[in-house]
């Protein structure tokens, strides 16, 4: 298993770029953050590339983050700027060497029926799909709890499976974050076994306060064991805000690598 550390989250005492430089020190070769477009991607493939990193994966564009939007995939009258989103996503993507896109679901505006928001996000994301097929890339959805983020479509993993079923395309598969999971829905080992099939990157932080992994309610060592069971060998992003300094906390990580390298 390898682990990626998650420079929207952590090493957030420095800068972006700083923290590439931060994150292989601290023993990580792989990254991930959530939307890159303030920064130019080739400056982001020269830190990448300084410290030795892989770029595991990050978001499609989300729309008006500072206003609380959280993906447009689901909202009406947006298929355009969606379309557009995708094709800026694959075109940095293509620079920074990854394999896998999120497409965030968003959370549909109020009085818009439930099953109508699906279909809009059933049709983005065939079309989301196709074009990352195109390209050579993984389109991910990703189930999100209600309590961190009120009203957001894709709040399960019935749900994903359903709607990966009904897309058809082989190349969606599951972001299994196992924090909103927990929240979501628990019963966690059950959760991973019945969806390694689909599952393609999974992501960690303490429940309930999505700190380090090794804090709160779930034992991961535990589920680290099961994830392998799975035979699954895909990154495991490390999305949690450290409780202080970033590397202060990161006898877990340290100890799991140690434990995968066995």
């Amino acid at each position: 298993m390898r682990f990626a550390a998650n420079l929207s989250m952590m090493f957030t005492e420095r800068s972006f770029l700083e923290r590439f430089g931060a994150a292989a020190e601290a023993g990580f070769d792989a990254v991930e953050f959530l939307f890159p477009y303030d920064t130019p991607a080739e400056r982001i493939k020269a830190a990448l590339d300084a410290h030795g990193l892989t770029q595991a994966l990050f978001n499609l564009p989300p729309g008006n983050w500072a206003a609380g939007e959280r993906g447009i995939a689901s909202l009406p009258g947006r298929e355009a700027e969606f379309r557009e989103g995708v094709a800026t996503a694959i075109a940095y993507a293509k620079v920074l060497g990854n394999r896998l896109l999120h497409c965030m679901a968003g959370i549909p505006p109020e009085g818009l029926e439930r099953d109508a928001a699906l279909a809009i996000y059933t049709e983005n994301l065939r079309h989301a799909a196709a074009a990352c097929a195109e390209a050579g890339l993984t389109l991910l959805i990703e189930p999100i709890n209600n309590r961190d983020m009120p009203g957001y479509l894709m709040n399960g993993t019935a749900l994903a499976r359903r709607v990966i079923e009904e897309v058809g395309a082989p190349n969606l598969k599951l972001q299994l974050d196992l924090y909103h999971c927990q929240i979501s829905e628990g019963d966690l080992a059950t959760r991973i076994r019945g969806n390694a099939d689909l599952t393609a990157h999974v992501q960690i932080a303490g429940v309930p306060d999505r700190q380090e992994p090794d804090r709160g309610e779930v034992h991961y060592p535990y589920l680290f064991e099961v994830l392998a069971g799975t035979g699954f060998r895909g990154f495991i992003g490390c999305e949690y805000r450290p409780r202080g300094r970033t590397e202060d906390g990161l006898g877990w990580f340290h100890t799991a690598s140690q434990q995968a390298a066995r």
